[in-house]
């Protein structure tokens, strides 16, 4: 298995091979209008499968697809921004020397073409625009270097959990032409992103720990296990139901939350990168999701 750094070379030569413009890549219907199309796999709709979703005739349906859509590019794009920001903060550390801080350039340049990206869809297109972030509270202590691997543990959330949306929808024809694109887009980069950030935290875990305790691994894994948690809970957005023309959208989170059939969705969305996490150790089990 190649090391972070070596991966970083053959990653910063692809990403300049597939450099895109967000500005010119895309052509941006003057509007769209949420009933007249899928915006998201109907099978990925965080409510499908229940009571809910089937009472709903196809044209709610759509019109839920599209605040969805929203609600999960916003979700990414809010994730990104923070990963940019960690990831500047990282460049020309001892750690990230050579490669690694090239490659860092690359990371950081194409998470701000994803959030322009993201952020033209949802501005140009939903009234409210980006769907506001959920805090999730911080622990309050961590083992020593345990911010560093929580950091790329959080990107990783972000990026495996979106690029199976990612993946379905790029090949989806029955969804907007426009939004099978950028899905496709974002996947291409956001493999060699999974990559390099799967190597990475294996290798730091794998530094730092070593001087843990085991009350220190399971402080971190508690915290791992509960931001996991915490992040799907985004998926379930009381403003996406309203804004979809849905009464008692907290109701309906609380009802899909605890619902079985959206349960096992989350588990098999999640299915690889909870296999990673337990594999190289960052988890003992897998949490209920």
């Amino acid at each position: 298995m190649p090391t972070a750094e070596e991966l970083a070379v053959r990653l910063s030569d692809a990403s300049v091979r597939k450099i895109w413009d967000p500005y010119h890549l895309f052509e941006w219907p003057d509007e769209l209008l949420p009933e007249d199309h899928w915006y998201m796999s109907p099978e990925l709709i965080s409510i499908y499968g229940t009571d809910v979703w089937e009472g709903l005739d196809e044209t709610q349906r759509k019109r839920l697809s599209f605040y969805e859509l929203v609600n999960l590019f916003s979700f990414v794009l809010l994730g990104e921004r923070l990963l940019i920001e960690g990831m500047i903060n990282r460049t020309y550390r001892k750690a990230t020397r050579g490669a690694i801080s090239d490659y860092l350039h690359h990371f950081v340049d194409e998470e701000n073409k994803h959030m322009i990206m993201f952020s033209t869809f949802c501005n140009r297109y939903a009234e409210g625009g980006v769907y506001p972030e959920k805090k999730i509270a911080a622990p309050r202590e961590m083992p020593k270097g345990g911010d560093e691997v929580g950091f790329f543990c959080k990107a990783l959330i972000v990026e495996m959990v979106g690029d199976v949306y990612n993946v379905k929808m790029m090949r989806d024809a029955r969804i907007h032409p426009l939004v099978a694109q950028i899905n496709k887009v974002h996947h291409i980069d956001e493999a060699r992103h999974i990559a390099f950030g799967g190597e990475y935290v294996r290798e730091v875990f794998d530094r730092v720990s070593k001087e843990w305790t085991p009350d220190d691994l399971r402080t971190f894994q508690n915290w791992l296990a509960q931001f996991l948690v915490s992040s799907w809970g985004d998926f379930y957005n009381p403003s996406v139901y309203r804004d979809a023309g849905l009464e008692d959208g907290y109701g309906i989170r609380k009802m899909a939350l605890a619902h079985s059939t959206c349960r096992t969705f989350r588990e098999d969305v999640s299915a690889d990168l909870v296999h990673f996490f337990l594999d190289v150790g960052l988890l003992d089990e897998a949490p209920q999701l």
